[in-house]
């Protein structure tokens, strides 16, 4: 699972070239900092699916996975691929970041549960139609392409029919808050309806981060039009006894509002 960035006003809008060399950037710049602050949380092998702390092993969203061919777009150092395996499916682990997919490969020494690696854009997946039975990404690429809707057709074309896709992303609502884990981030600032990105610029003007915000209509009618039927949407709710805080991300905040959405889709069968 990659960190949703903090933002607090959307900033423009850029080019999908822009955003793609800027993940690419960020993601192997941050990689190293990421991991030593979140990979705890979210171990070598296991399957977190936000920072409420909602593992797979529990929600079980994705059914049964033993003998299950799946993707895991914007893996990070893909720890939720190594539970797959370890749970009987066939993962392959997918990032834009080498930087990211360097500490995949660490985790797997460490770990010594090892699943095929692959450095690739979400818009122009590297495999055949049909290749896999489950897509699956824990706010992996979604919430950093501007075309998220070729995205979502992409993960179609991938997929067998009757095969399921599951995502989580920062809940849309959250983009109307300041991004703060404290008293701040209960006030209501931005346009919830502004689709306007968050984006960061260097010394020299260049793209350096951006994340992209979607309403959960936007969301839904991109997948009904990339062909998936939504069964499920998941507001996880902030457990009791769990304090830690991730970003923007704490108890305070969580009890009040959610802070992630899981899409549950399948694509029907022909």
């Amino acid at each position: 699972m990659t960190s949703p960035h903090s933002f607090e006003t959307p900033t423009g809008s850029v080019t999908e070239t822009e955003a793609r060399r800027a993940n690419r950037s960020w993601w192997d710049l941050d990689a190293d900092d990421y991991q030593d602050e979140h990979g705890a949380f979210l171990g070598d092998v296991d399957f977190v699916w936000c920072p409420e702390r909602l593992r797979e092993s529990d929600a079980r969203l994705l059914g049964p996975v033993h003998g299950k061919k799946i993707l895991e777009l914007g893996a990070g150092a893909a720890a939720a691929s190594r539970w797959l395996r370890r749970e009987g499916a066939h993962p392959v682990a997918m990032d834009l970041s080498a930087g990211m997919l360097r500490h995949a490969r660490e985790a797997a020494d460490r770990s010594g549960v090892r699943v095929p690696l692959v450095q690739a854009d979400a818009l122009a997946l590297p495999f055949a139609d049909g290749a896999f039975d489950i897509v699956c990404t824990a706010f992996g690429a979604i919430p950093f392409v501007a075309d998220s809707g070729a995205a979502m057709r992409e993960v179609a074309r991938v997929l067998q029919p009757g095969g399921s896709w599951v995502f989580s992303v920062t809940h849309p609502m959250r983009w109307v808050f300041l991004d703060e884990p404290d008293e701040r981030g209960l006030l209501a600032r931005n346009s919830y309806f502004d689709r306007s990105p968050y984006v960061e610029r260097d010394e020299d003007g260049g793209v350096s981060y951006l994340e992209q915000h979607r309403t959960l209509g936007d969301r839904i009618r991109e997948l009904v039009a990339a062909g998936f039927v939504l069964r499920d949407l998941v507001e996880p709710e902030w457990p009791a006894g769990h304090d830690q805080i991730w970003g923007q991300w704490s108890p305070l905040r969580g009890r009040l509002f959610p802070g992630t959405a899981i899409f549950v889709c399948d694509l029907p069968k022909v």
